[in-house]
């Protein structure tokens, strides 16, 4: 292995230290895995040299997205000893305070950020961590690693081909080291080699000998000083072979006979370290020394976090930890009030924001030129700049990552899914990153997502669908979805001034068909507050955006029945003192939405309401909601969809009970 070189004796020795560090530790984690005092561990010898000569390539302040194979990417930025230890023992000390495991865990004061299970979606958040770096122009790079594996992902494509489009500074790290899991590498992929892949994407693409330090350290800092001159993504295959299992649980039996020795010929430590001898750079005492050094800390940090109690539950601390600290202030609506249509209300509300927000960033398809297909971004361009108002390919997933990447970054982001059909294809990014992150190691998510959704207008089964119901399941995620202009204005704007990550659904059959007086100021709406939208003494409707409207037709078909509408305005976190209070007023209750009835947000009221309301019940709980189909096109057949006839049936039945 040669290992030619124009750096500085120094250099060539902080390497070295930086290098056998995280093979020194890994050793012991692997005996104290065996002890039973660590639960899992994946395996990263063998590779230490693209970890470590990545990690040291790159500036301190610039962000890194490392894998579970990095450890050498957390020794480099040296990260504490003691609280690595209690982060892979699961205790309080320790980056997720015991919720997620060994790798899983970021931290911003080392700028690194975590990665999931899922792996491709980390590139997505480096493009917006990027994307933020090209918008300061503060001439940083960020990287991110995958492996050969992870590659075969579709977030892979899109972060690939978002950076490229938008020229982002991203150094794309694929680990190749030939095996996904027990998956060789001819099963994960037709191509000869990853770098073929970079001309599909307009990308230049390079290939590194991965068990070489000095040339992947050289590589990766010349790359890393050119694209913060001249931004733009690379991508960088750095080949390389996994010689324990994918964790050590599943071992390598699935190797054939004599791969492991071949590479352990190969290794990046044993040869770097046999260079610098050979070279007079180091000698034998020195490495000794650097070697009982490192195993003195590593036996000290370690003794300190098995030392450190175990972790004490405390419910009201997890539950506290789901969001972000905040403290909403009221900003009242006042001034020149304007006829204003539900469209024009959260384009007016959107527009507040921007000009309140300097680092809040849109982004969307169609939504910069054409103003989006509802046209709620018209004339956003003009007034914003395309580097705050952006077209996006077609691809969900990367887009939400790239928001919460601009989050991590210090900015806000707004993401507009054209349907709220299409959110499918980002499901992953919203319920497994933006909802947990900040539960998982302390990083809020500044993201907004707007979601144009439900039926009404003839768009037959992708463009028509309720998806509330699909996120009210997951834990971390606030849910609004206004009935009213001026409700969608107001909770709008609370929406961007919240640092947590905010569904906001907007029904789009109600875009142009409502309207009414808004203030034309900046003001807010509290997230979290149902609002009783007519006043009833005979049974209380629980309902939520269409459904409001169907409630007040309902009143309308039947003066003699005291109605009261509870709008409930925001599903996430939900109002229950506001339901309570009315199903107690009235004694009947029918929960009502336009969502299929199966697995419905009403399924839960109905049940909150039986469990906490049943002594003040005079009917049973009524609940009511779509046929459970697909949403048809043809008018008519959209029409039977909806539960009309059989609210006024509904009514009736909970009246005489």
């Amino acid at each position: 292995m040669e290992f030619k070189n124009s750096l500085s004796n120094e250099t060539q020795l902080e390497l070295y230290k930086s290098l056998i560090t995280p093979r020194m530790i890994e050793e012991k984690m692997l005996i104290y895995l065996r002890q039973g005092k660590i639960s899992k561990w994946f395996s990263g010898i063998g590779q230490e040299a693209i970890s470590v000569g990545c990690a040291k390539a790159m500036e301190e302040d610039e962000f890194i997205l490392p894998m579970h194979r990095n450890l050498g990417v957390f020794t480099a930025r040296q990260i504490e000893f003691e609280q690595l230890f209690l982060q892979f023992q699961g205790k309080n000390g320790g980056f997720t305070k015991g919720r997620d495991r060994s790798f899983h865990f970021g931290s911003i004061a080392h700028n690194l950020v975590g990665m999931i299970s899922h792996l491709g979606p980390q590139l997505g958040i480096a493009d917006g961590i990027a994307l933020g770096n090209l918008i300061k122009k503060n001439k940083k790079a960020t990287l991110v690693f995958s492996g050969d594996g992870g590659a075969s992902e579709g977030d892979f494509h899109e972060a690939l081909n978002v950076a490229a489009v938008w020229k982002l500074p991203v150094i794309f790290v694929i680990e190749n080291n030939q095996w996904g899991l027990s998956t060789p590498s001819n099963q994960q992929f037709a191509c000869k080699q990853f770098i073929d892949k970079g001309i599909g994407y307009g990308m230049e693409a390079i290939q590194l000998d991965g068990n070489n330090i000095i040339e992947v350290y050289e590589g990766i800092s010349k790359i890393k000083k050119d694209i913060s001159e001249n931004p733009r993504p690379v991508l960088v295959e750095c080949m390389t072979f996994r010689r324990r299992g994918h964790e050590e649980a599943s071992g390598t039996k699935y190797y054939p006979d004599g791969l492991i020795e071949k590479w352990e010929e190969k290794d990046p430590v044993s040869n770097y370290e046999a260079y610098l001898l050979e070279n007079k750079i180091i000698d034998s005492e020195t490495i000794k020394t650097w070697k009982k050094e490192i195993t003195k800390e590593v036996a000290e940090g370690f003794k300190r976090a098995t030392e450190t109690e175990k972790i004490v539950p405390n419910t009201a601390t997890e539950l506290a930890d789901m969001f972000a600290p905040y403290s909403y202030k009221e900003t009242l609506p006042v001034g020149i009030k304007k006829e204003m249509r539900l469209i024009d209300a959260i384009s007016d509300g959107l527009r507040l924001a921007m000009r309140k927000h300097d680092n809040l960033v849109l982004m969307g398809q169609d939504i910069a030129d054409y103003g989006g297909v509802f046209k709620v971004t018209e004339g956003f361009l003009n007034e914003f700049g395309e580097e705050r108002v952006r077209n996006t390919p077609l691809c969900e997933s990367a887009i939400v990552g790239a928001a919460l990447g601009l989050s991590i970054n210090g900015f806000k982001a707004m993401m507009e899914m054209q349907f709220s059909d299409f959110v499918t294809v980002g499901f992953n990014q919203i319920v497994n990153n933006l909802a947990k992150i900040h539960y998982r190691w302390g990083q809020n998510a500044d993201v907004v997502v707007r979601m144009p959704t439900g039926a009404g207008v003839a768009a037959g089964p992708f463009h028509s669908q309720s998806t509330e119901g699909w996120f009210f399941h997951t834990p971390g995620l606030k849910i609004v979805y206004p009935s009213s202009p001026r409700e969608a204005k107001g909770l709008l704007i609370a929406a961007f001034e919240d640092p947590n990550p905010v569904l906001f659904f907007e029904h789009k059959g109600l875009y142009r068909s409502i309207s009414e007086e808004v203030e034309e100021e900046y003001y807010t709406i509290e997230i979290g507050k149902a609002n009783v939208v007519k006043q009833g003494t005979d049974v209380s409707i629980i309902t939520y955006g269409l459904g409001v409207h169907w409630a007040k037709d309902l009143q309308e078909n039947n003066p003699d029945v005291s109605i009261e509408i509870v709008d409930l305005r925001t599903l996430s976190p939900l109002d229950t003192e506001t339901i309570y209070s009315s199903v107690n007023k009235t004694n009947r209750v029918i929960v009502l939405h336009e969502a299929n009835t199966t697995g419905g947000v009403g399924a839960e009221i109905a049940t909150l309401v039986n469990e906490n309301c049943f002594e003040s019940l005079d009917a049973p709980v009524k609940r009511l909601g779509s046929l459970d189909t697909p949403v048809p096109f043809a008018a008519e057949l959209e029409q039977n969809f909806f539960p009309l006839e059989e609210l006024q049936q509904t009514l009736m039945e909970t009246m005489k009970y």
